[in-house]
């Protein structure tokens, strides 16, 4: 990586931090350490990292809030790309234009207080506005769907190109961007609309309180392990399965939501996959449900 460095120091790319830990990356606390984590300074120093990683056959990873992936727990010898310096926020009328950067929570209460509504499903959701998009991150059956009207993204060939809702191929947790490996979501253009202001943030503190009371936030965790089966939810079979405070290693199914698996004791990655391997062969012996995981597991190959 001394090569690489002398290369980012020579270009001038950005901050970078050598020899991480992911588990200080990623909302389960979770996977091995990462060779380099750099943060471009803008969109041409992007474009410059990744052909020097190209040029070099070194893999890269784009990680938001770490709020939806799994890290293995071996060394991710590899360049981690973060896009934290992506955040920049521009408002005219109820058009919203955000870096992919920006985090997610801190956009929803923001335009909340402004009275801006739309985003308000998002006050609970630890992700950035990229990897939001990325996942077509909902809830209270809403979704970054229904509110984003275009995107700039790189593609795989390092060009800037803008893809509207319709070419976004948004669907329940899925999108354009998932099946179409090498695209970086850059910015997104929200369009909300405007409401009062009480109502707005009583909804999402009324919401808050009952995540509270049926959510596992005290552990560290991706949030829903599994997406919903049409029809019907993943956590009801899960419980239904009697799988509710299994437990593998330090990683548990919560006892507050089945369709939650917490590290409720310095579980190591490993224990967090076995766990969630173990309920989707359980769910699929029991019901004949093929539960889809909702996460990604990067670097287990």
């Amino acid at each position: 990586m001394k090569n690489l460095i002398t290369e980012i120091k020579k270009h001038k790319i950005g901050d970078y931090i050598e020899d991480i830990p992911l588990s200080k990356y990623t909302t389960y606390r979770v996977g091995g350490v990462a060779s380099l984590i750099v943060y471009p300074n803008n969109v041409e120093k992007l474009i410059k990292l990744i052909e020097i990683l190209r040029e070099n056959k070194i893999k890269y990873k784009v990680l938001g809030n770490g709020s939806n992936v799994i890290f293995s727990d071996k060394p991710y010898e590899g360049v981690i790309i973060k896009l934290d310096s992506f955040d920049e926020l521009k408002i005219n009328d109820t058009v919203i234009t955000v870096g992919a950067g920006y985090n997610l929570m801190r956009l929803a209460y923001k335009l909340s207080k402004m009275g801006f509504s739309g985003l308000e499903f998002a006050t609970g959701i630890p992700g950035t506005v990229g990897g939001a998009i990325y996942m077509n991150a909902g809830a209270y059956k809403s979704d970054m769907g229904y509110i984003t009207s275009s995107i700039k993204v790189l593609t795989k060939d390092l060009e800037i190109k803008e893809l509207f809702n319709r070419d976004l191929d948004f669907h329940y947790r899925d999108s354009f961007l998932q099946h179409n490996e090498g695209y970086i979501c850059l910015e997104a253009t929200l369009v909300l609309r405007k409401a009062d202001v009480k109502e707005i943030i009583d909804l999402i503190e009324d919401r808050k309180q009952k995540r509270l009371l049926s959510q596992p936030l005290e552990y560290p965790s991706a949030g829903s392990v599994f997406r919903n089966p049409s029809n019907d939810f993943a956590g009801r079979l899960i419980e239904e399965a009697g799988l509710k405070g299994k437990a593998i290693g330090g990683a548990l199914v919560s006892p507050k939501h089945a369709n939650f698996i917490i590290n409720y004791d310095n579980a190591t990655a490993e224990d967090i996959k076995k766990l969630i391997m173990d309920v989707k062969k359980t769910v699929k012996e029991k019901y004949n449900v093929d539960l889809f995981v909702e996460q990604e597991f990067v670097n287990w190959e």
